[in-house]
């Protein structure tokens, strides 16, 4: 994998740029987080576009989609896109009605997006299913980590039927999702330490930012090292279609990096980090979300012992 964007990809990545600075932002995601909503102009905006389909594309694919899904991350976009621009291309050669929200048996609970979904890719062992839902089939939840969650076990026993994938589907639904965790973990991320920077810049006290002191710099340029590594390794694993090993890498490094992210980025700001005027919750609650799907870290962790030798 070349370490350098095509133009192609540059300009990809610079026209959903353009597209997101008029319709996301730390302001909408936090309007949209007070009604528990889902962003549907930001979704159809996306999808008009084209960029809720460059994974099934001739001539772009799963890193072209990996690139728009952490544009959408980093910037505070309350869509599905994780689950529908790249997991559903993964598992499923034709579309899926969107938004499409994802569920595991194994972890029952509140679910993103689930009570906006019109589709619910339920994992479910070996076997990955799909199961259509009606308006209002499931309720939302109230939640602090800034995305609209929903109760799946309210959808009732239909949630264990569906139509089943088949065989093998119960991998390639873990690893895309694996995978998208790890894109949107690290468009999440750059996005906390982002806000972060711009704050100590401005942020004074002896006389000069707090940016300026070399213990500050450390801490965030180990903060950086860690969200680069998280992007590459969500790269590579996407560009190479999801392998379990690969996969289960990328989302348990960009995980991990997630804790300390966020701790080091509501340390670094201080009192104000822990307050709603500051823009920094709008992503670094959200890592507390993306920490805890599809099992958490250490469910990572043993897929990529399983991959690798065949036992957890």
């Amino acid at each position: 994998m070349d370490f350098e964007l095509s133009d192609d990809q540059r300009a990809i990545c610079e026209a959903v740029d353009q597209l997101l600075a008029q319709h996301a932002g730390a302001a909408r995601a936090i309007e949209l987080g007070a009604k528990v909503e889902y962003d549907a102009p930001l979704d159809a905006a996306l999808a008009e576009a084209g960029f809720r389909d460059v994974a099934r594309g001739e001539d772009t694919g799963p890193l072209e989609a990996a690139l728009i899904v952490e544009a959408v991350a980093r910037a505070g976009g309350v869509v599905a896109l994780g689950a529908g621009a790249l997991v559903g291309p993964g598992v499923r050669e034709r579309e899926l009605p969107g938004p499409l929200a994802l569920a595991s048996t194994s972890q029952p609970g509140p679910v993103r997006y689930a009570a906006h979904a019109r589709t619910l890719l339920v994992l479910d062992g070996d076997d990955a299913r799909v199961v259509a839902l009606e308006a209002g089939e499931v309720k939302p939840v109230p939640s602090s980590y800034g995305y609209p969650m929903g109760d799946a076990r309210g959808a009732g026993a239909r949630l264990a039927g569906g139509d089943s994938l088949g065989a093998g589907s119960g991998e390639r639904l873990s690893s895309w999702w694996r995978v998208a965790l790890a894109v949107e973990a690290a468009g999440t991320m750059q996005a906390a330490l982002d806000v972060t920077v711009d704050y100590l810049k401005e942020r004074r006290q002896f006389g000069r930012s707090i940016g300026s002191f070399q213990a500050v710099q450390h801490r965030l340029a180990e903060c950086a090292i860690l969200v680069e590594g998280s992007r590459w390794l969500a790269y590579e694993a996407a560009f190479r279609g999801a392998p379990p090993e690969l996969a289960a890498t990328a989302s348990a490094y960009a995980l991990r990096a997630a804790a300390q992210v966020f701790r080091e980025t509501h340390q670094l700001s201080g009192a104000i980090g822990y307050t709603r005027e500051h823009d920094l919750h709008v992503w670094s609650m959200r890592l507390q979300a993306l920490r805890l799907e599809l099992g958490g870290v250490e469910a990572h962790c043993r897929a990529v012992f399983r991959a690798r030798w065949g036992q957890a």
